[in-house]
């Protein structure tokens, strides 16, 4: 999709003609999980990224590659493993005997789209470098700085239940992702369409239906997105009453405020909206707190989650009436 108006209007309506066909591109091979799709998509149009938990068999890995073949964009995938050493994903230097120098060889990471799956199998070591990258969207490669390419996001996939061989993310690099996003058994319903559907999902070819300049210049949309100071004060309080809430250690820090207001905004655009609503805060609550709240440890011994600490706190937080 192209278009023929300035980057630096906001054009609300062309954000959402971008996210239909997005979302109804990926939605012919991923069946449900529309929450999901859409969450991926907040994140690429805010430039963070996003962390995909789920037992094995739930389309994570699936997810991630149709949404990001939807969009004309390059794509690479990772598989986390003990033995991955750094140089595997930024790239090192390599000797070349006709020139007689040492000339970079790029890793994986230098991709629009980078896919990390099981990212808590890689070594302690792998995901700081990794998540080095995500912070500053650069590697060096032997004292050597690369930009990496524009729009960049990493999508990381988590086993939580298998514990054996793996490296749980401290809490720190956690707070790297602006979105944890849980990937839940499908529906009744929606086993059912798997099954009829599945030879038509296996021969589908996912087509491409917006480009990178589509995404950047959503992006760019972002900050035109306008926030009415009542809205501003609900987010805080939300935030604030993680930190006050009786069962948590830790609550959320000014990034999770941060990234509240820019998931919101996304959303409204994806919404064709210029205008943050409550509706929108309250969507993007749980995925970008539930990795930002440490529960205290007998919360979780009673087995009380961080979803129910934030429903908890969605519920007894005053909304606001909409209006910018």
């Amino acid at each position: 999709m192209t278009s023929h108006i300035s980057l630096n209007n906001i054009d609300p309506g062309f954000a959402r003609q971008v996210s239909e066909q997005i979302l109804g591109e990926a939605g012919k091979v991923i069946v449900g999980k529309k929450d999901v799709l859409r969450y991926i998509l907040i994140s690429m149009y805010v430039g963070g990224h996003i962390l995909l938990e789920g037992v094995p068999g739930v389309a994570k890995t699936l997810i991630a590659k149709t949404i990001a073949r939807t969009v004309n964009l390059s794509y690479s995938r990772i598989q986390a493993t003990p033995d991955l050493l750094p140089s595997d994903i930024i790239g090192t230097l390599v000797y070349d005997p006709r020139t007689n120098d040492f000339k970079p060889r790029k890793g994986p990471i230098f991709a629009n789209i980078v896919l990390f799956d099981e990212i808590n199998r890689a070594s302690p070591r792998t995901q700081s470098a990794l998540l080095e990258a995500m912070q500053e969207k650069q590697v060096t490669i032997e004292g050597i700085t690369y930009k990496l390419p524009e729009p960049f996001i990493v999508i990381a996939t988590m086993n939580p239940i298998e514990m054996e061989g793996t490296f749980p993310l401290p809490e720190a690099q956690l707070d790297r992702f602006l979105l944890k996003v849980i990937v839940d058994y499908p529906s009744r319903e929606e086993s059912r369409e798997i099954l009829k559907r599945i030879h038509l999902i296996e021969e589908f070819g996912v087509k491409s239906v917006a480009s990178g300049a589509d995404i950047q210049r959503i992006k760019g949309m972002i900050k035109q997105v306008k926030i009415s100071d009542d809205l501003i004060t609900y987010i805080i309080d939300l935030v604030e009453a993680t930190r006050e809430h009786p069962h948590v250690r830790l609550g959320g820090s000014p990034r999770a405020m941060i990234s509240l207001l820019l998931t919101s905004k996304a959303n409204a655009l994806i919404e064709g909206r210029d205008y943050v609503i409550p509706d929108d805060i309250k969507f993007v609550a749980k995925p970008v707190l539930r990795h930002r709240i440490i529960l205290k440890p007998e919360a979780e011994f009673e087995g009380i989650t961080p979803d129910q600490v934030i429903d908890n706190i969605l519920q007894k937080v005053p909304v606001p009436t909409p209006g910018v």
